[in-house]
């Protein structure tokens, strides 16, 4: 039989699948005897029960309640009791956090009688009123469905008619005619009453935080960060703390690091007769955590403390939630908290200096994605002017764009290819499309742990919060800042690691840690916490423990000398095609348009010397290091002009009373005879090879003759040839006789033994199913993965993926791109049959992948495990495929989450 409650005295952080990281963290604060109002989890099995069926299981009210006995037991009071009631709060609480993006109800159990008793015991009218206020505004537009602007619109009318500068300003007779107001507001709305019965209370907020789950702002949120659909949230029903009562009381957030930086210490806000979602919300300014100090010496040394604690318990960066209730430090909520990447690396290395964390244990805590954002360019403000405004750095990066003042708008205008700047006074979890398709979020209000400062950091969005020299006039689509006034649709620039603003679009310069990587990643000197010397540290154990190799697709001595200083350990992909490109072009032309044998001859051995100099160039580079040449993939009509472009030339002369160009006619026969329905499945790779004679041989020969010459000099080449686009042995066993002719002809000729190992792309489905017979053949493999998703998917890249593939991540199709990150059921399967199958008919073959996936952290996690020897990715996506290559040879260790 299924359980579906339990009490927070009878888990542990260890059963967050069941009771959601919330409630898990809430059981192990309450095990490690820390302050924790008392309650229980309706787990996370009740909620997909609800999801699957429409209703909550019948046996979950028999559990609740002898769970809600037991809270009223310890507390001497009922739910709802009139003199003297007990409140109650209802939140979410996911696997794996998603702040703000689910329903949390506060103060349940008040009502039109309960709230006179509230008033009464606390000696504190105002605080009564404003309990129940929150609980029916809250109530009203999460279960009950009313808009939430109405409640706000109805908030603001009454502050302004009482020139009230904020919600403090509302005295207990304003907020009991609010209350007055907003049940008039759902009655008006919905045809039914507030519900007066605390119970009824309780079923509906925790039936409502079900189906927040697959709210919008929730789902989307899912999809942005690749969270699976069917989890489910937890629910956490909580005895109410109180920070509303008086400047003896208040609610705070405060984290062990400062979450932007990683830098040792108590950061955080705190703001002094309020409840918690004020602090997050950012309606008014908080304060830091050293004026409580100064507030109340007691509470902030008891915090301290119990921060230290769990810092020490969680052996991480927590973050948590609390509230003072007159004077009682309570803690509501823990969880190890979001970070930048700046912040994960020097936290991971520092806790290994600490002796809290192993070397591996540090690395699982970073990742790849982050790299990279740690490797984004940075704004040059020796080349800018000053700032128009300032505020709290909550999120770092560089970001310009055009500001916009709403979700949908920012939504609209990226969606067009415009880059934009959310600018509001405070965002909301409603803000949460715009935040994704915004390059950065200011605000004017809030701090660190605002609403808008989580979310960024936990999206790798640049932020700035809390910038009050803003004034943000949404209504006139403007914002204003110490005499500078910006409309809607004007550039601006936020630097998310200083919090400055600046005017127009700031110039760029790289970061440190991209000089880092471009100087070949020497040592930085100084400690192992800055961020130079975290990366390092943390990419040099990658390297120890990985198994998976790292190369680079790089097509000229540029690219593979940038490869080698980035760390690559070769050329997986180098592409002979854009060495056709250019000047060479007439040369290619003129191979197209040969009539005879000796034409295509000569324009072949004008080409040859050009190839040749090119494969020099790389393999000297790249020395002592393999290098895969990939033989010619593109159609040749690629080469040649565009046929309309051809076509308007032509008419244009023949409009003129002229001829056309002779050259130009001869080029249009030869664009209409090679002209392709769909060239991506026509003549291209080895049908190339096949059926134009001397084209394999020239780039052979090519290849063979820089060996001998980087040989003659000197170098050790380890020259590696490709064959694209093999479908049956047969083609690959018809180009290796004759790669192997020209290798042995070149070898004879100079003296000096040229053996370049032959293999091939597997990029086509009956490839990979037929890998065991290729591997007689081939003796490396490498998976052109970009076409291989093509033709499994029946998909043209270039076509879909405007077509239909928002659509399709919208309705949950697709998780992520398959063009993104590998599709392991169905690509990825084909990969794993051909790895199988080609080991087994050949044990020693290499096998790689050199498509775009090669780069990607989630697919190089696949890679590992499919077996591959190396991955190929572009130079500057080599040090992330380092890093997630050496977490991947870790995964599956306890404590290890890619996530």
């Amino acid at each position: 039989m299924n359980r579906y409650v339990y009490d927070f005295t009878e888990g542990g952080r260890e059963m967050a699948d069941l009771l959601g990281g919330k409630g898990a963290n809430l059981a192990e604060m309450t095990r490690m005897g820390l302050p924790v109002p008392p309650g229980f989890t309706v787990t996370t099995l009740a909620c997909r029960a609800f999801l699957a069926h429409g209703a909550e299981p019948e046996e979950l009210g028999r559990e609740v309640a002898p769970h809600l006995a037991a809270l009223e037991q310890a507390a001497g009071r009922q739910l709802g009791q009139p003199d003297d009631p007990l409140l109650l709060s209802v939140r979410s609480g996911a696997r794996f956090s998603m702040p703000g993006m689910m329903e949390t109800i506060l103060d349940i159990g008040l009502n039109d009688d309960s709230v006179l008793g509230l008033a009464k015991v606390s000696g504190h009218e105002r605080f009564a009123w404003d309990s129940y206020r929150r609980l029916v505004q809250m109530f009203g537009s999460t279960v009950m469905g009313v808009d939430g602007a109405l409640f706000e619109d109805a908030l603001g009318r009454l502050k302004e008619d009482r020139g009230a500068a904020d919600d403090l300003s509302l005295d207990a007779h304003d907020l009991a005619g609010l209350v007055e107001t907003y049940k008039s507001l759902i009655r008006r709305e919905t045809g039914t009453d507030f519900p007066q019965d605390p119970r009824e209370q309780l079923r509906r907020a925790i039936r409502a935080v079900f189906s927040s789950w697959n709210g919008e702002r929730a789902r989307l949120y899912r999809r942005r960060e690749h969270i699976p659909d069917d989890l489910g949230t937890a629910v956490n029903v909580q005895t109410m703390v109180f920070g509303n009562l008086g400047s003896d009381s208040g609610s705070g957030v405060a984290f062990t690091r400062d979450p932007a930086t990683g830098r040792p210490g108590l950061y955080g806000d705190y703001l002094a007769n309020a409840q918690g979602e004020d602090v997050v919300a950012g309606i008014r300014n908080t304060v830091t955590l050293d004026e409580l100090e100064e507030l109340d010496p007691l509470s902030y040394t008891r915090l301290r403390d119990y921060l230290r604690i769990l810092e020490n318990h969680y052996r991480d960066l927590c973050d948590i939630e609390f509230t003072i209730e007159r004077g009682k430090l309570w803690m509501l909520q823990t969880r190890v908290g979001k970070r930048t990447a700046e912040a994960a690396f020097a936290i991971a290395s520092e806790l290994v200096d600490e002796g809290l964390i192993t070397a591996d244990e540090a690395l699982e805590r970073v990742s790849g994605e982050g790299l990279a954002r740690l490797m984004f360019p940075r704004f040059d403000t020796a080349s800018v002017g000053a700032p128009i405004a300032h505020g709290i750095p909550a999120s770092p990066g560089a970001a310009v764009g055009a500001a916009v003042f709403d979700s949908a708008e920012a939504v609209r205008r990226a969606a067009a290819g415009e880059k934009v700047i959310l600018v509001r006074q405070e965002t909301t979890p409603d803000d949460l499309p715009g935040m994704v398709a915004a390059q950065a979020v200011l605000t004017s209000r809030g701090g660190k742990t605002s609403h808008a400062a989580v979310v960024a950091r936990g999206m790798g969005k640049v932020c700035v919060c809390g910038a009050e020299e803003l004034t943000v006039d949404t209504g006139a689509r403007r914002f204003t800042a110490n005499g500078t006034t910006v409309t809607e649709g004007t550039v601006i620039s936020v630097d998310g690691t200083a919090g400055a603003v600046y005017p127009g679009a700031a110039p760029l310069i790289d970061s440190v840690v991209m000089r880092y990587f471009e100087t070949g990643g020497q040592a930085p000197g100084g400690d192992t916490q800055s961020v130079l010397g975290s990366v390092h540290r943390l990419m040099g154990q990658a390297d120890t423990v990985r198994r998976l190799g790292v190369r680079a697709n790089a097509d000229t001595p540029e690219d593979a000398a940038r490869a080698r200083r980035f760390g690559a350990e070769g050329i997986g992909l180098c592409r002979t095609e854009h060495m056709f490109l250019g000047d060479r072009r007439r040369l290619v032309e003129a191979m197209i348009l040969a009539r005879t044998d000796a034409e295509r001859d000569k324009a072949l051995a004008a080409l040859l010397p050009l190839q040749r100099q090119d494969f020099v160039g790389i393999l000297q580079a790249m020395d002592g290091l393999p290098v895969t040449i990939r033989l010619l993939d593109p159609p040749l009509h690629e080469f040649l002009p565009d046929r309309t472009e051809l076509a308007v030339r032509i008419a244009s002369a023949e409009a003129h009373g002229g001829a056309p160009d002779a050259h130009d006619a001869e080029l249009m026969t030869a664009v209409n005879r090679m002209h392709e329905e769909n060239p991506m499945l026509g003549l291209r790779g080895v049908r190339l090879g096949l059926v134009v004679p001397g084209l394999t041989a020239m780039q052979v020969r090519a290849i063979a003759e820089a060996v001998v010459e980087r040989k003659r000099a000197g170098g050790d080449p380890k020259a590696e040839i490709m064959v694209p686009l093999i479908d049956t042995v047969q083609e690959l066993r018809i180009v290796r006789t004759e790669v192997e002719q020209v290798l042995a002809e070149v070898s004879e000729a100079a003296g000096i033994p040229v053996e370049c190992p032959v293999g091939t792309m597997i990029e086509l489905p009956r490839a990979a199913l037929t890998a065991g017979r290729i591997a007689q053949e081939a003796q490396f493999f490498s998976f052109g993965t970009n076409d291989l998703t093509q033709t499994t998917w029946g998909f043209s890249r270039d076509d879909v993926e405007a077509a239909f593939f928002s659509a399709y991540l919208d309705k949950g199709i697709f998780a992520v791109s398959p063009f993104e990150t590998i599709d392991r059921e169905g690509v990825g399967r084909l990969v794993e049959i051909a790895v199988a199958e080609g080991r087994a008919a050949r044990p020693d073959l290499k096998i790689g992948v050199c498509g775009e996936h090669g780069g990607d952290p989630a697919s190089v996690h696949f890679f590992h495990d499919a077996g591959l020897d190396y991955v190929s990715c572009s130079p500057f996506r080599v040090p992330v495929a380092r890093l997630e290559a050496g977490r991947a040879a870790l995964a599956g260790t306890e404590g290890s989450d890619s996530r």
